[in-house]
């Protein structure tokens, strides 16, 4: 099954693009039974098709560009005599899930970031059209013998790279109970199973809140000690939570060492980008259906002062309204 769920979500692929070439400037001078030596009349060349992106809130992957491999635009029109310009080529769109950036291959430079839907990024420019010789008449050349070629478009290969987009970011060890978690609290169907690194990739799911309100979380692969020098899944995992408002940090009760296993998981969200600190950050301690008032206040002892926290359990539903509320409130805070 592993190999099946790897395949369902794509967040990373390389396509080949190249836009479309400007059409050529035509060269022409005016002749027909009347006009036997009229002046230039030759049209221009259309501008090259551009690759576009475009936001689409429907798509959560890139799956539907996996066999996408080689993106050719439409080269524009030649221009021709009587002044006709020539046909402009078609612009290709390209739809991709909110949160997806492309990088030239060769740099490794964002080139855009597709953040909102409908939202277009003009990926690769068509090359310009060249002007006809009609444009270049004056009053000291009646005749001019030249046109404009047209623009070469540009190509080379893209990678595409989706960067999920939710308010909340679940992490934790493999087995910290995130897939229940997210079961539990909104519509979504994880893979739950006993085994590390069940979630091999990003799950999505929406809770819903009071009075009809809403709001995003996304069970990320789990992480272990050294994600951000890539061992595990490594940095495939931790490019999802950059993008999450809040990050809900779940560690197990049954945990050897609770502080232990926060301080790791912390570390390796500094190593890898020093800007993850910044969010907000809520513990919530999961299975606590097996502690009583003694144990948990021996947890609270070791968790973080400065952070807020909460027990929960999501086999009873023990604390899962209160962490809502608490995930609410947090979210809303920095909204505003």
């Amino acid at each position: 099954m592993r190999p099946m769920e790897r395949s369902n979500f794509v967040d990373q692929i390389k396509i080949f693009c190249r836009s479309g070439h400007g059409g050529a400037g035509s060269k022409h001078f005016m002749r027909n039974k009347l006009t036997a030596l009229g002046g230039p009349d030759g049209g221009d060349g259309a501008r090259g098709a551009h690759i576009i992106l475009k936001g689409n809130t429907q798509l959560w992957t890139l799956l539907h560009l996996r066999y996408y491999k080689n993106v050719l635009a439409e080269d524009g029109g030649n221009g021709a005599g009587n002044n006709s310009s020539g046909k402009m080529g078609k612009d290709i769109i390209i739809e991709v899930p909110l949160g997806t950036i492309a990088k030239n291959e060769e740099t490794g430079e964002i080139e855009a970031e597709i953040l909102h839907d409908g939202q277009e990024i003009i990926l690769m420019k068509g090359g310009r059209g060249g002007l006809g010789n009609s444009n270049f008449k004056s009053a000291t050349n009646q005749s001019p013998e030249y046109a404009q070629p047209g623009e070469d478009g540009e190509e080379g290969f893209k990678i595409l790279e989706l960067k999920v987009l939710a308010d909340v970011g679940l992490v934790g060890f493999p087995n910290a109970g995130k897939s229940t978690l997210l079961s539990t609290i909104t519509a979504a169907k994880p893979k739950i199973a006993d085994y590390a690194f069940t979630t091999l990739t990003p799950q999505l799911g929406i809770v819903d809140y009071r009075d009809g309100k809403s709001f995003c979380i996304a069970d990320l692969p789990g992480i272990i000690e050294g994600a951000s020098e890539g061992k595990g899944l490594g940095h495939r995992f931790l490019r999802h939570i950059e993008r999450n408002s809040v990050l809900l940090f779940l560690i197990p009760a049954d945990s050897k060492d609770h502080k232990q296993e926060f301080d790791i998981l912390r570390n390796e969200l500094e190593q890898y980008n020093p800007d993850m600190l910044q969010k907000d950050f809520v513990i919530a301690v999961s299975k606590s259906d097996m502690l009583d008032d003694e144990l948990k206040e021996a947890i609270e002892k070791e968790l973080p002062k400065n952070i807020p926290h909460i027990f929960i359990s999501s086999v009873t539903g023990q604390g899962l309204m209160q962490l809502k509320d608490l995930l609410w409130e947090t979210l809303n805070t920095i909204v505003e």
